[in-house]
């Protein structure tokens, strides 16, 4: 009987020590929650599903929302972190109480995207760019698209624009090229996260919202990221770079575009060369307020920036994103040590 109830104490004990120790274990554990850019969305899925091997004690929810959207929960404080593939101004980064630091994480390449079955190799010059999202071209048979496409047989149906219904920094990368090489696109549209588009135009939620219409809808193109047309079978067009070479968007043309990308002590670099490699391409930040909520979640943010700019960055590659210089990614690491509370 005494060996009975030894036995029974040794197993409540036993048990007691297993529950304190997955109680302590979710009090250890700290929770991160981040929105806004729906363009490195594969990119932070990834990551975020790679750094839980390594730092189980860390749970990271990100909500793909549009950079709009990260921009102003940032200003508001109701995330732990935000997103943008537009940098924060200054006027906005004066909004976020305690200050903010802008943190690139990867750059890539925004893809015109275009449903026309049976054209391959679409070659779409800055005049015709502009003279479709301005709303001046409105058929596929346009003379102006007829020039540079000879081989092409090209309908006569009309042109269907597909642009972005939400804040957004793909629509400010790609606006931010268009007005660069455009004077007529600058005037009519301008390089914002939140452009005016024509009122007929086709608007999605987010890249998988554009790039779900484009792929539904015969005559559709609009701009989504380079790997969001992959995965949904998209044909991409070829446009013009500074040499007015006509180049497609893959990894190694983002690549060459982005090589000569300076980046300044605040890491806001909003030019970017594109007289060499695929011209359409811009960069993506974290926005990390430096006065968090608690000494647990500042020491997870800086685990979180300091994982993804080393060991992250081998999964850029994976996803057609191009990786941070490890010199701007280690002065961002110090950044983020000496900055964040």
């Amino acid at each position: 009987m005494l060996f009975n109830n030894f036995g029974r104490l040794t197993t409540i004990a036993t048990v007691s020590v297993v529950v304190l120790g997955t109680q302590l274990a979710a009090l250890a554990q700290v929770t991160l929650s981040g929105a806004g850019a729906t363009f490195p969305q594969p990119l932070y899925e990834r990551y975020i599903r790679e750094m839980r091997k390594s730092h189980p004690d860390i749970k990271v929810n990100y909500q793909s929302i549009g950079s709009g959207g990260g921009v102003k929960q940032t200003i508001s404080g109701t995330v732990d972190f935000g997103a943008s593939d537009a940098a924060m101004t200054d006027a906005e980064m004066a909004k976020v109480k305690g200050g903010v630091l802008l943190i690139p994480t990867a750059g890539g390449a925004v893809s015109v995207a275009y449903n026309l079955p049976g054209v391959k190799g679409l070659k779409l010059s800055n005049a015709v760019l502009s003279g479709i999202f301005t709303g001046k071209i409105t058929t596929w048979n346009d003379p102006q698209i007829v020039k540079d496409n000879k081989s092409a047989t090209l309908p006569s149906s009309a042109i269907k624009p597909i642009v972005r219904a939400d804040g957004s920094g793909t629509a400010f990368i790609f606006t931010n090229h268009m007005s660069a090489v455009s004077p007529e696109f600058k005037s009519a549209v301008g390089a914002s996260k939140e452009p005016k588009w024509s009122s007929g135009f086709l608007k999605g939620k987010g890249n998988p919202g554009v790039a779900s219409l484009i792929k539904q809808t015969p005559g559709g193109i609009g701009f989504v990221e380079y790997e969001f047309a992959l995965k949904n079978g998209l044909s991409s067009a070829s446009v013009q770079n500074g040499s007015k070479q006509y180049v497609a968007p893959n990894l190694k043309s983002a690549n060459l575009a982005l090589a000569d990308v300076q980046f300044p002590a605040n890491f806001r670099a909003f030019d970017v060369n594109s007289k060499q490699g695929y011209p359409i391409v811009g960069l993506t930040w974290l926005l990390i307020p430096k006065a968090q909520k608690s000494p647990a979640k500042a020491a997870a943010i800086k685990t979180m920036v300091k994982w993804m700019l080393t060991s992250g960055q081998q999964f850029n590659d994976d996803l057609n994103f191009t990786s941070i210089p490890s010199g701007v990614a280690q002065r961002a690491i110090e950044a983020v040590e000496t900055g964040v509370k």
